[in-house]
């Protein structure tokens, strides 16, 4: 993974605009400097986790690559929507900067692609249902701990992380879909202790694996369908004419195309 150790913000963004690829890690980041850097109005760059105690920075560099894979599966996701007549209480959010609760100044971390139901979520501060991760360069253990991140930090809000992960070397799209499961189990990692006691275990509900035939230039779906629970993006049960969201497979072998267009040689 690149990595650098941080100067100043001027010069942090000229790193990041001869960076190859879209993730980048800087070590012994400020405070002070951190904040300096998300205030700027314009930034070529996303946050995708910030760890105040190390200061630790971990970059999104939007390259077109990187941006395909998640605003596709989200355009297919809104399509859903709209077709049902459910866009009017879906509120997206994008990329907004989020800090865990109760901790103003600690971490921080910004999704590619995120939203929430209205109107139980509209106030401001409120935390998306749906987070999807894109990776080009970014490691699949790595998204994984992005995962791990919004879950805990959320203090549970979030249900459904997707990660979207390009593997160049297997020519794939690996698509998982994550979500939580309440467990009576002491000590496990990455949980959160409830109020009863209980603890919250992430799930990979779906693994998805999209392969490029370069011979016949089709894309090959394994596991089905991706389906995406009503009840968790919503926070209620469906009604009539309502359900659960399914992304099918010629669906996802229309995506995988959008994004090999993307890919550079």
């Amino acid at each position: 993974m690149p990595t650098i150790r941080f100067t100043n913000v001027q010069d942090l963004l000229k790193v990041v605009r001869q960076v190859q690829g879209d993730f980048l890690i800087v070590k012994k980041v400020p405070p002070a400097d951190f904040e300096r850097l998300c205030s700027r109005e314009k930034r070529p760059c996303r946050i995708r986790r910030y760890h105040a105690n190390q200061g630790l920075l971990i970059l999104t560099i939007p390259t077109c690559l990187h941006e395909t894979l998640h605003l596709e599966l989200w355009n297919l996701y809104r399509d859903k929507l709209v077709r049902k007549n459910q866009d009017r209480g879906w509120r997206p959010i994008g990329s907004t900067t989020f800090r865990p609760r109760g901790h103003p100044e600690g971490d921080v971390g910004e999704g590619d692609s995120s939203g929430c139901p209205r109107p139980v979520r509209s106030s401001p501060g409120s935390w998306p249902t749906l987070v999807i991760e894109a990776g080009d360069s970014e490691s699949l253990s790595a998204l994984r701990d992005d995962m791990r991140w919004w879950f805990l930090a959320s203090d549970h809000d979030v249900k459904i992380v997707l990660l979207a992960k390009f593997d160049h070397g297997n020519q794939r799209i690996i698509i998982e879909r994550w979500e939580e499961e309440l467990q009576i189990r002491q000590g496990a990692t990455n949980t959160r202790r409830s109020t009863n006691g209980n603890t919250f275990q992430p799930v990979l509900r779906q693994s998805i694996a999209i392969i490029r035939d370069i011979t016949t230039n089709s894309y090959h779906v394994t596991s089905g369908a991706l389906v995406l629970s009503f009840r968790l993006l919503f926070l209620r049960g469906p009604g009539p004419q309502e359900g659960d969201f399914i992304i099918s497979v010629p669906e996802l072998a229309t995506y995988a195309r959008n994004v090999w267009e993307r890919v550079e040689d």
